[in-house]
C-alpha cells in the first residue's frame, strides 16, 4: 500500500504534507551532497557491455545499480474535432552514489524526476511541467521486475498487456491507456547502443513503436478525448555520453506504413557530428536495418530562437538514412522545455511530421539537446 490509512482527514493530510516537504528537501540537498561525496570517494557503476540478453516484462522495470535511466512516452493524439496534440511523460531515475551502505529510509541512493508536457498548435507554444523526489514513503518509486514508476500522483505503469501514463497538473492532465501492436524494438546491437566512437559510451535501449493511445488530456480545465499513435522508449546506463559531446539530436517516429524509425546524433564541438546511428523496422515487426554513422546525416534546414531563454534551435532537418532522405518539420516552433528546476537542462523537444520527396511519412517526436550548454548527466 502506497498510503498511510488515518483516521483523521486532517492528520493524514498533515502527514502527507510533511512526508513532501522531507522529500522535496533531501532533493534540494542531494546537490550538495553529491558534490561532497565526488571529493569522498568514487563510486562504481556497472558498465553497459554487448551481449546483454534482455527480458520482458523485467527488463521494463527499474535497474537501480545504473547511474541513470530513464523511461520515455511521446505521442500524436487527436480530439475529438480531429485536432492534432502532441504528449511527452519521462521519468528519470538517477543513482546518487551516496549512502550506499546507509540502512535508514531517508538515505538519499537514488532521485527521480518527471517531465509532462504537451504541444497545442492552439496554444503555439509547450504547456509543461516537472517533479522530483527522491524514493520512498509512498511518495516516489521506481520498482523493479515490472513497469511502474511515480511521482506523487504521475505514474508509468504496466496494465495488464498494455501500459497507464497517468500525470495531473493544476491546467494539464493526462489519463492515457498504451497498447503495443508489436514487440519491442531492440536499439543497436540487440539492445546494446552505442553513443560515441569509445564503446564505453553505450546504454541498454529498447523501444515501443506503435502504442495505440486512448485516453483523455485536460488543458485549463477543458478535458477531451484524444487517440493516436506513441513511442515508449527506455535507456539505462552508466557513461552514455562522451565526454567530447556537446548534446544529442534524437527522433523517433512512427511511420504511416506501419513501420518504425529512430535515428540520433551526438554532436561534439561545433555541433559538429561525434557519433550517429539508426534503426529502421518494416511493418511486419520482422525485419529490421540498423545504420552505422556513415549512413546517417543530419543536416539542419530552419532554426527557432526562444525568446524567453535566447537559446537557437535547429527544429527543422533533412535526415538521411541509407539511401533515404526524409525531411522533418515542427507541429509548432515554441516546444521548448525548460527543466532547469529538476534535471537541470533546457531542451527542445517536440511533435514532428516525417515527409519524403514532399510526401508525409509518418509523425513521431524530435528532442535537441545541448544547444543551452553542454549537457550532463
Amino acid at each position: 500500500m502506497r498510503r498511510v490509512v488515518a483516521r483523521n482527514p486532517s492528520l493524514l493530510d498533515a502527514q502527507r504534507v510533511l512526508e513532501r516537504i522531507v522529500a522535496r528537501v533531501c532533493v534540494v540537498l542531494s546537490v550538495a551532497l553529491l558534490v561532497a561525496a565526488g571529493a569522498r570517494a568514487e563510486v562504481v557503476y556497472p558498465d553497459v557491455t554487448p551481449g546483454y540478453q534482455m527480458e520482458f516484462p523485467r527488463d521494463e522495470g527499474s535497474h537501480p545499480l545504473f547511474k541513470t535511466e530513464w523511461w520515455y512516452v511521446t505521442g500524436w493524439v487527436e480530439d475529438t474535432s480531429g485536432a492534432p496534440l502532441g504528449f511527452q511523460l519521462t521519468f528519470f531515475r538517477s543513482r546518487t552514489g551516496i549512502d550506499d551502505d546507509n540502512p535508514s529510509r531517508f538515505a538519499l541512493r537514488q532521485v527521480l524526476f518527471a517531465h509532462l508536457a504537451v504541444s497545442d498548435p492552439k496554444r503555439g507554444s509547450l504547456l509543461h511541467h516537472e517533479k522530483s523526489a527522491r524514493p520512498g514513503f509512498g511518495l516516489a518509486e521506481a520498482a523493479e521486475g515490472s513497469l511502474d514508476v511515480y511521482i506523487d500522483d504521475w505514474q508509468l505503469r504496466r496494465d495488464g498487456d498494455g501500459y497507464i501514463a497517468v500525470a495531473k497538473a493544476d491546467d494539464l492532465q493526462l489519463d492515457l491507456k498504451l497498447q503495443p501492436k508489436a514487440p519491442p524494438l531492440l536499439q543497436g546491437d540487440q539492445g546494446f547502443s552505442q553513443k560515441g566512437p569509445n564503446p564505453i559510451s553505450a546504454s541498454y535501449y529498447y523501444s515501443l513503436p506503435q502504442l495505440a493511445v486512448t485516453g483523455r488530456i485536460g488543458i485549463g480545465g477543458k478535458d477531451q478525448s484524444v487517440r493516436g499513435l506513441a513511442w515508449f522508449d527506455h535507456e539505462w546506463s552508466s557513461g552514455i555520453v562522451d565526454e567530447r559531446a556537446q548534446g544529442w539530436d534524437w527522433v523517433g517516429i512512427n511511420l504511416d506504413d506501419g513501420g518504425a524509425l529512430m535515428l540520433f546524433q551526438m554532436r561534439g564541438s561545433g555541433d559538429r557530428e561525434l557519433w550517429a546511428a539508426a534503426k529502421w523496422r518494416d511493418a511486419s515487426a520482422n525485419n529490421a536495418v540498423s545504420y552505422k554513422p556513415e549512413a546517417v546525416e543530419w543536416k539542419p534546414l530552419r532554426y527557432w530562437r526562444s525568446s524567453r531563454t535566447g537559446v537557437r534551435y535547429p527544429i527543422e532537418w533533412q535526415v538521411t538514412v541509407g539511401e533515404r532522405v526524409i525531411t522533418l518539420q515542427p507541429l509548432i516552433d515554441d516546444q521548448e522545455n525548460d527543466a532547469s528546476g529538476s534535471t537541470g537542462t533546457i531542451y527542445w523537444e517536440g511533435a514532428v511530421r516525417a515527409f519524403e520527396a514532399g510526401k508525409p511519412i509518418g509523425r513521431g517526436y524530435l528532442e535537441l539537446t545541448g544547444y543551452a550548454g553542454k549537457m550532463r548527466l
